[in-house]
């Protein structure tokens, strides 16, 4: 068990570093002006070659808008469930820790989120109602990932019906990669966007999948 998890760990701190690494390059490699207004991204001909191939496509933009807003829901049904726990143990040492780890989870997310929001590393290549838009890493992609990569879970570990869990998996990982797939054929982000998006959230919904399996070993996570 503690020899898989110290791979678990590994492999998420590679996938880290590697989208450092990626981050990297596209500030670096090949960068010059090929989005909307002059706007320069990295690794532009591999960029650009994918943009001549995908054109700006509203219906799936407005898709995968909405499969976000699913996500974003599945994360509030989670910070419910901690609430209700806090308010009927009255205290908040007393909730799962598992959802106290997935708060925590959360909450990385929006720090990700608001620092790529400061620190702007491409614009989209397209204008959204006339402005530039921040692009990188592609946030649908990675708050997809990791909300319902770890509500899989979760619902794992929570669920007694061996078909409503069956269901609900496939559901779920037919919203991230519907989701993927869909940022891409929409035409808003850089394919770089896409894979720079899912590097991050899979490093950490690595993290988070290392320290749950942590906690089931330390005390009796469901």
């Amino acid at each position: 068990m503690y020899k898989k998890n110290a791979e678990n760990y590994i492999i998420s701190t590679i996938l880290f570093l590697s989208f450092i690494v990626f981050t990297f390059l596209i500030k670096t490699v090949d960068v010059q002006s090929i989005g909307p207004n002059n706007s320069s991204v990295g690794l532009a001909s591999a960029n650009e070659c994918i943009r001549n191939i995908v054109d700006y496509n509203f219906l799936w933009y407005t898709i995968t808008d909405w499969l976000g807003i699913t996500a974003i829901l599945t994360a509030f049904s989670f910070t419910v469930l901690g609430l209700c726990q806090c308010i009927h143990r009255k205290s908040l040492k007393k909730v799962d820790s598992d959802i106290l780890l997935l708060g925590l989870f959360y909450f990385s997310i929006i720090t990700c989120y608001s620092f790529f929001e400061k620190v702007i590393i491409n614009y989209s290549p397209v204008l959204m109602n006339g402005c530039l838009k921040v692009s990188y890493p592609s946030s649908h992609t990675m708050i997809v990932v990791c909300i319902m990569g770890t509500a899989m879970i979760q619902f794992k570990y929570r669920l007694k019906n061996k078909i409503l869990l069956q269901i609900i998996e496939i559901f779920s990982a037919l919203i991230i990669l519907v989701t993927v797939t869909g940022r891409i054929i929409s035409g808003v982000h850089w394919f770089t966007d896409i894979v720079g998006g899912l590097l991050l959230a899979l490093s950490l919904t690595g993290f988070y999948y290392s320290g749950f399996k942590q906690l089931a070993k330390n005390q009796d996570v469901r």
